[in-house]
C-alpha cells in the first residue's frame, strides 16, 4: 500500500465513480481500476460495494477513507512545514499527544499558545504516550500528553485531571437504550475492542487492569491500533469499547454512548517534558492549562460528569 494508491482511493470514494475520478486525476480509467484491486487483493478486504449506482464504501472502505484522508493530510503538512522551516528559522514547538486528547483540550491549548506566541510555529504530532518519551528524550517533541504512567529520569510527568469513562455501543445494542450510567460488570460476557494493540503498557492495558479488578470477563477481546478503528467496529456491531468522555462526540450517528458508574473508571491526562526545560516556556505552557481549565470549556464539562451520588 503506498501513497500513489491512497490518493487514487480517496478520489474514488469523493466521487462514487471510477470515470470522474479518473477525469480528476489526470488518468485513464483502466489503470485506475487495477490499482484500487491491487489494493483491495493486498489488503484482503472489499472496499467498495460496486453493486450500487453510484458506488459506496464498505465498512472496510470508510475507515480507510478516513485514515488515508488523515494520512494525505499529514504528508502534505509535513512538506509544507518542512518548506517553511526551510525558507525562516522560526522556533518551532511541538506536541506529542494520544489521539483522544484531540476531541479534548489540545486543540484548545494551540489556539492559546498561538494567541500568546504568534512568532512560533506549533506543530501537533500524533503518537502514543510510551512512543512519547522517546520523542522528548531525541527532541523530536517539546511537550506530550499521553494517558499512561510511567518513570524515567529525564522525563518530568504532571497528571492534569481524570478524564471519566464512556462505554460505546453500536445503535440498537439492548445496552444502549438507557440514558443512566452504566456498571463496568454489565460488561461481563460482551465482546470488547481495545486499543491501542501496539506499542505496550498502553490505555489498552489500562481497560483491561479496570475490568480484570472487578473479574469481569469478555466475551472476547479484540485489539485494534487507534480508536476510530475502534469506533468502526463498534460501529458494525463487532462489539463494545471503553473511550475516554471527551472522545464521545465521535460517530453520533452509528454509535452510543453511556457514562460508566463505577468511580474508578477514569483515565489520567498526564503531561510530559524534560526535566531540563521545567522553566521557561514549558512554565507558561502550563500557566495556559491552568486558564484553560478555570474557563471550564465545553469539552471539560462533557468528560468531568460527576455522577449521581446515589453510585
Amino acid at each position: 500500500m503506498d501513497l500513489r494508491q491512497l490518493r487514487y482511493f480517496v478520489a474514488v470514494a469523493r466521487e462514487q465513480n471510477f470515470s470522474r475520478a479518473a477525469d480528476k486525476l489526470h488518468i485513464a480509467q483502466p489503470p485506475l481500476s487495477r490499482q484500487i484491486q491491487q489494493l483491495e487483493e493486498e489488503l484482503g478486504v472489499n472496499l467498495l460495494d460496486r453493486s450500487k449506482r453510484p458506488l459506496t464504501l464498505t465498512e472496510a472502505g470508510r475507515f480507510l477513507y478516513q485514515q488515508a484522508t488523515r494520512t494525505l493530510v499529514n504528508i502534505d503538512h509535513i512538506k509544507e512545514q518542512t518548506q517553511r522551516i526551510g525558507r525562516s528559522q522560526r522556533e518551532r514547538f511541538v506536541i506529542g499527544c494520544v489521539g483522544s486528547t484531540l476531541y479534548g483540550g489540545i486543540p484548545d491549548l494551540v489556539r492559546r499558545m498561538r494567541a500568546q506566541w504568534p512568532e512560533l510555529d506549533i506543530e501537533i504530532s500524533e503518537m502514543m504516550s510510551t512512543e512519547q518519551v522517546t520523542a522528548l528524550k531525541d527532541g523530536r517533541i517539546d511537550v506530550g500528553f499521553g494517558r499512561v504512567r510511567f518513570n524515567d529520569r529525564e522525563v518530568e510527568r504532571l497528571t492534569l485531571r481524570e478524564e471519566r469513562l464512556v462505554v460505546a455501543l453500536p445503535k440498537g445494542h439492548a445496552k444502549s437504550l438507557p440514558k443512566d450510567p452504566i456498571a463496568l460488570i454489565e460488561l461481563q460476557d460482551e465482546p470488547l475492542i481495545v486499543y491501542p494493540s501496539t506499542p505496550r503498557p498502553s490505555f489498552a492495558d489500562e481497560i483491561l487492569n479496570l475490568l480484570g479488578e472487578l473479574d469481569v470477563v469478555p466475551a472476547s477481546v479484540e485489539e485494534v491500533r487507534e480508536i476510530q478503528a475502534a469506533l468502526g467496529m463498534v460501529a458494525a456491531g463487532m462489539g463494545l469499547c471503553i473511550i475516554p468522555a471527551a472522545s464521545q462526540r465521535q460517530r453520533p450517528d452509528d454509535v452510543c454512548y453511556r457514562m460508566i458508574a463505577d468511580e474508578n473508571a477514569t483515565s489520567p491526562i498526564i503531561m510530559s517534558y524534560r526535566r531540563a526545560d521545567a522553566n521557561g516556556r514549558i512554565k507558561q505552557v502550563k500557566q495556559l492549562i491552568s486558564e484553560m481549565y478555570a474557563a471550564n470549556p465545553p469539552w471539560l464539562q462533557l468528560s468531568n460528569i460527576r455522577l449521581p451520588s446515589s453510585h
